[in-house]
């Protein structure tokens, strides 16, 4: 090679993949394979994309005022300690920036979101995988692993991809173990979907110091995915380091109004987390029926265990070729897993459908206690 070369830590990141949209062939797709909301996008919000789309020559507001204004008034919380970005990654990448880089450690659960190794390698820092219990976080292995090197610890709370949840007994502990220069970076982007009156998806210990961010996106219950939209709740230092570095007009303008829209949609989180209550554990129950094994999940997905790499991926194309797309894991480390989303009552019905009879062929499995 001749030409220029880019840092050797780039050349270690593999290219994210995302969850397939399309099958060659099929007629109709089930796209249950990005935990996109099962009811799309809120019928407020696509008449507000509509309603700017005579403004696309203006320039967005560079802070996104009437959006943080927005989203403050809906959770109780400070506009000016509010930061919004193209989708929660862009903000995951600026505190991998500004908070890391070369002869720094991000740590991370085993299990955590890929874009944390990869934007934290991206900056120059070094990224560990701590080792989880029960596919959750453990705070324990997690506190052993700070060294002086470390500078950010991520925690997405439920977890993706595998849905479990941390206590908040435990992520306070967690936060009382670190020391203060280390930033925890809640990611609750699939708080909506969490029914569990004492779930906190990080304001209180965001408000409680300077060394907490939480993490939120319209890309899940608000289905913003396409719109990319995320936000962050921080400490006033932490909103100065990362308005210095966003980008000037990150967030445009039709994302911004269908998002303010789809904040005041009335009863759409309501209605969607109950679908989700509803329907992940039906289908959860089907496909323990058929013999799979089902993980516990606080998302608007789970895995599905099917014991070994070769009989995960046999079911993944049995679903293909009927036209269902789920999401395959080995890159995270579960090859004998696939993820599904939870979709419309009727999607989670045919892939039910689909799964019992791609078991009808297989041997039996051991079931995952549930």
């Amino acid at each position: 090679m001749s030409g220029p070369r880019a840092r050797p830590e780039i050349m270690s990141i593999h290219a994210y993949v995302a969850g397939d949209s399309k099958l060659p062939g099929a007629n109709r797709v089930i796209k249950l394979s990005s935990n996109e909301g099962a009811f799309g996008p809120p019928p407020s919000a696509v008449a507000a994309y509509a309603a700017v789309a005579a403004e696309q020559h203006r320039y967005p507001d560079g802070g996104s005022g009437e959006l943080r204004r927005a989203i403050g008034a809906r959770f109780g919380i400070d506009p000016e300690r509010i930061v919004c970005g193209t989708g929660s990654d862009e903000l995951i990448g600026h505190l991998c920036h500004c908070y890391g880089g070369p002869g720094t450690d991000i740590l991370m659960s085993m299990h955590g979101f890929t874009m944390y190794q990869m934007s934290g390698t991206y900056a120059g820092s070094r990224v560990l995988k701590v080792p989880e219990r029960d596919l959750t976080a453990n705070v324990d292995a997690l506190l052993a692993a700070v060294t002086e090197a470390t500078t950010i610890l991520f925690l997405a709370n439920p977890n993706n991809p595998t849905g479990t949840l941390l206590p908040n007994a435990e992520v306070e502990r967690l936060r009382a173990g670190l020391p203060e220069r280390v930033l925890l970076v809640l990611d609750a982007a699939y708080a909506e979907y969490v029914d569990k009156p004492d779930y906190d998806a990080g304001i209180r210990l965001v408000d409680a110091g300077e060394n907490t961010v939480m993490l939120r996106t319209f890309s899940k219950v608000f289905g913003l995915g396409g719109m990319r939209v995320g936000w962050a709740y921080a400490p006033a230092g932490v909103v100065d380091v990362l308005n210095r570095v966003r980008g000037v007009f990150n967030v445009n303008l039709g994302a911004q109004a269908a998002a303010v829209a789809a904040l005041a949609e009335p009863g759409w989180v309501e209605k969607s987390r109950a679908h989700n209550l509803e329907w992940r554990e039906k289908l959860g129950a089907a496909l323990r029926r058929a013999g799979i094994g089902v993980h516990p999940s606080e998302g608007n997905f789970f895995l599905a265990d099917f014991d070994t790499p070769a009989r995960a991926n046999a079911a993944n194309n049995f679903l293909k070729s009927r036209g269902v797309i789920v999401r395959a894991v080995a890159g995270y480390g579960l090859p004998h897993c696939l993820r599904i989303t939870v979709g419309t009552a009727e999607e989670c019905g045919l892939v039910a459908d689909a799964l019992a009879a791609f078991m009808q062929q297989q041997p039996s499995l051991a079931s995952v206690d549930a």
